[in-house]
Formats: C-alpha cells, sequence, structure tokens
C-alpha cells in the first residue's frame, strides 16, 4: 500500500474510499513505520508536532439509568466504583486549578446520566462561571443527551465546547446500548452546534464493531464537522457487559488512529481512554498521528500521570502547547 497517496488525498480534501479504510486497517506489522510517517505528514500540516492536554474531573459518578455496555457507571453494570451526586462549585473549581496547574489546555465536566437535569444544569454552569472567572482553562461538558434549550444555557454560562461520543456506528450501536439510539446522540451533537458551541464527539473501539463499523463513524464524524474526536479504546471493567472482550492490540490501536487522522485530516484527533492499558510501550508512536492526549486519568480508572505524559511528549522532540493552526476546509 502506498500510504503517502493517502496522505496526500487526505491533504486535499479527498475523503478516503472505503477500500482505503480497509487497506490502513488491515496493514501488516512491517508497514508500522510507513503507515505512521504517512498519517504525521497530514497531522504535522495543521497541528506542527504540538499536543494538547486534557484533563477530566468525574463530577457525578454511578447513578446512571442508561445500559450502555461498556461502561462502569451503566445501571447494568456491577463494579466497584465510587458513586456519588454532583460535586459542589468549590470542589469543581479546585479541580480546574489542579488541572491548569498541570498544563491542561483543557478542563472537562463530566456526570453520569441519561441528561442533566435542571438542578444539575445549573449546578454546572455556576461551576463554570467560578471557573471563567479564575482559571485560563477552556471548559468542556459532558452530560448526556442534551437538548438545544439547555445548551444554550451552556453556551451563556461560559462552556466552550460540548463532548457526545457517536462511540460507534449506527450499525452497530444497538449492540451497545438499548436505553437510547445512535440518532439520539448525533441530535445531541447537532443541538450543541446549533447553540454555537464546539463539539468533540469520538469512537470508543474494541467493543465488538467491524472494520466498516469503525470507517462508518468515522465518516459520520466527518459529516458532522465536529472539532474534536477523542478515539476511546475499550478497557474492559469487571462488572461490565464488555468485561471479557479484549480484541485490541497496540498495533491495531496504532492503525484505528492512522484512519481517524486520514479521514479526518484537520480535526483534533485525541489519543484517550484506554490509551495506557492497550498501546502500552506503543504509547509514545500514538502521537505521530494524534494531537492531543488525556493526563491523569478517566471517569473511574486511572491514567498517565501529567509529568510522565509530558515527558513522553519531549521525549519524542515534540512540545506541549496550542497547535499552529485549527483552520477548518
Amino acid at each position: 500500500m502506498e500510504y503517502q497517496a493517502l496522505a496526500e488525498r487526505a491533504l486535499a480534501g479527498n475523503l478516503l474510499t472505503t477500500e482505503d479504510g480497509l487497506a490502513v486497517l488491515q496493514a501488516p506489522p512491517e508497514d508500522l513505520h510507513p503507515l505512521l510517517h504517512a498519517a504525521f505528514r497530514v497531522r504535522r500540516a495543521t497541528f506542527g508536532t504540538r499536543v494538547q492536554f486534557h484533563v477530566l474531573m468525574n463530577a457525578k459518578s454511578g447513578l446512571c439509568p442508561e445500559d450502555c455496555g461498556y461502561c462502569s457507571q451503566s445501571s447494568v453494570s456491577t463494579a466497584d466504583i465510587e458513586r456519588y451526586p454532583l460535586r459542589s462549585t468549590a470542589e469543581m473549581l479546585d479541580a480546574a486549578r489542579k488541572a491548569h496547574q498541570a498544563g491542561a489546555h483543557r478542563f472537562c465536566l463530566v456526570i453520569s446520566a441519561r441528561g442533566a437535569t435542571d438542578r444539575e444544569l445549573d449546578g454546572i454552569a455556576e461551576a463554570v462561571r467560578a471557573i471563567k472567572a479564575e482559571v485560563p482553562v477552556e471548559v468542556c461538558c459532558s452530560l448526556g443527551l442534551l437538548p438545544l434549550e439547555k445548551a444554550e444555557r451552556l453556551k451563556a454560562a461560559g462552556v466552550d465546547r460540548l463532548n457526545h461520543n457517536l462511540n460507534t456506528s449506527e450499525r452497530y450501536y444497538s449492540a451497545i446500548c438499548s436505553t437510547h439510539s445512535y440518532h439520539d446522540r448525533v441530535a445531541t451533537v447537532q443541538a450543541a452546534q446549533g447553540a454555537r458551541l464546539a463539539t468533540c464527539s469520538g469512537v470508543l473501539a474494541g467493543m465488538g464493531e467491524t472494520d466498516h463499523d469503525l470507517i462508518d463513524v468515522a465518516r459520520a464524524l466527518g459529516a458532522l464537522r465536529v472539532d474534536s474526536v477523542p478515539v476511546n479504546f475499550l478497557n474492559p471493567m469487571a462488572g461490565t457487559p464488555l468485561a471479557d472482550v479484549r480484541d485490541l492490540t497496540p498495533w491495531r490501536c496504532l492503525k484505528i488512529l492512522c484512519l481517524f487522522r486520514f479521514m479526518l485530516p484537520k480535526t483534533e484527533i485525541r489519543v484517550a481512554g484506554g490509551r495506557e492499558v492497550n498501546l502500552r510501550s506503543l504509547q509514545p508512536l500514538a502521537l505521530y498521528p494524534g494531537n492531543s492526549l488525556f493526563i491523569g486519568g478517566y471517569l473511574t480508572s486511572p491514567g498517565q500521570s501529567a509529568a510522565e505524559a509530558l515527558r513522553m511528549v519531549q521525549d519524542l522532540g515534540f512540545e506541549v502547547g496550542e497547535p499552529i493552526a485549527m483552520a477548518r476546509s
């Protein structure tokens, strides 16, 4: 496979065909270096060698009525996790301060819920106003399903970005969740866009999906023109329906990241949940296609510390900070 040809087409704004995507996802191990080199060529055109750090706060844990099979906080999970209601404004503000001190560009508030109640939304809005008044970070919220009216309230409070992942293809979605639909998720992303919020929506790989599903969800995210795509890798948690699913290898994860970079050449690609578990010793290579990282852990699982992530970035000869451009085609 001539991967540089894919890079040239991506840089020219030409969408990969399904056959191209399959060639990337089915690339043999000996193609590791040429594939990563081509993906980095695309990444560098928009983002240079800069890496953004993002920090998550689980602002409300457990207690979720949804049945997402991958999630330790879902109604069908028996995972041994903390469960608590919405954190106070003081707690969220303190977490934002620490995120900024760790070098984070963006602080992400997440709650487990089908969708934020009015009371929860008021609490989030109060915390966001306090954060924006004091801490120089962008604020992203992930609050479950959200209509336009609530998205507009978040915008008015100072929220910069809304996250709501598609997670997988339309075809495969019912295999991982039955209490809401793929189209509910698309509608939430569109509501955020209607409220003039930047949008973050990504994928969770390793749940039993096919190569075609990965290509389809990448294409769907491109059609939605989201600003950021977190690429998550299943970290099977004891007590969840997907606890025994282990389909990923480090090489498979890198190919998935390259696919998303080729298909979304000017979009932020974040190496997200499960990277430490699934990429293992190959984590640094993920920054050739990807240009941002979560640091400090995830919602119910630990992650790489800020100091370790900074060392990894510097060892590559990359640097932490703003990308050279965020222009969209």
